[in-house]
């Protein structure tokens, strides 16, 4: 388990605490539409951080070509129809370029900066010229409308309970996923962004917003800065 970070419940659990089981049962959300009004139709997309395929599975279906990487065999041991590649996503380096490359999952919000940048470096390294980047961001209240609740129209409730600050600009937020009959927890570090931030650090990885897809800025659409 990396440092700063835990998750509860039943079955195997991830190193930044994400439960495997959970994700399993999580249903998909509006992202493969999102994805989709901003791609070319049948690209081929690298998906960092894919999980147990939530949403790679979606793209499939939809007739994207994906390539799904993920640090846990046990998460990618649940993809079905992508070819798969189980490395940490800031060490990734496959010699290849891909028309789209996906960081979805508020990664981008790692709390570690040199982690981050990484990421971003990787993102731009492994994106075609003339292709982009897609990238999910947290809410802009995401650590201060807390603790708040939803609850899914399948069943389950998603609790965010706290958003501790642990120094240096980083939170350690306290998720709960609570079932019929089982609840899961995650804890998790997380260093929250401004609309500059962000942008300033896909300055630094050599890329820029080309447009925001939703009206709440989570999605973004980012690009190569021509040399």
């Amino acid at each position: 388990m990396r440092e700063g970070y835990e998750g509860t419940g039943p079955g195997a659990i991830t190193p930044d605490g994400c439960a495997v089981e959970l994700y399993a049962r999580l249903p998909v959300g509006d992202e493969p539409d999102i994805i989709a009004s901003a791609v070319p139709a049948g690209a081929h997309i690298l998906e960092l951080g894919s999980g147990v395929g939530r949403v790679t599975h979606a793209l499939i279906e939809r007739g994207f070509t994906v390539t799904a990487v993920d640090e846990s065999a046990e998460m990618l041991d649940r993809v079905r129809g992508a070819r798969t590649i189980r490395s940490a996503i800031e060490t990734l380096d496959l010699d290849e370029r891909f028309d789209v490359v996906m960081l979805a999952s508020f990664l981008v919000h790692a709390g570690d900066i040199e982690v981050r940048r990484a990421m971003l470096d990787v993102c731009r390294s492994h994106v075609a010229d003339g292709g982009c980047v897609l990238i999910q961001r947290e809410g802009e209240d995401y650590h201060t409308d807390l603790p708040r609740e939803r609850v899914d129209p399948s069943g389950f409730t998603v609790r965010i309970l706290s958003a501790e600050p642990v120094g240096e600009g980083v939170d350690s937020v306290r998720a709960e996923y609570v079932f019929p009959d089982a609840v899961w927890t995650q804890t998790f570090l997380a260093r929250p962004l401004t609309k500059e931030q962000f942008e300033e650090a896909l300055g630094e990885a050599g890329l820029r917003v080309d447009r925001y897809l939703t009206e709440d800025r989570i999605w973004v659409r980012a690009v190569p800065v021509e040399a």
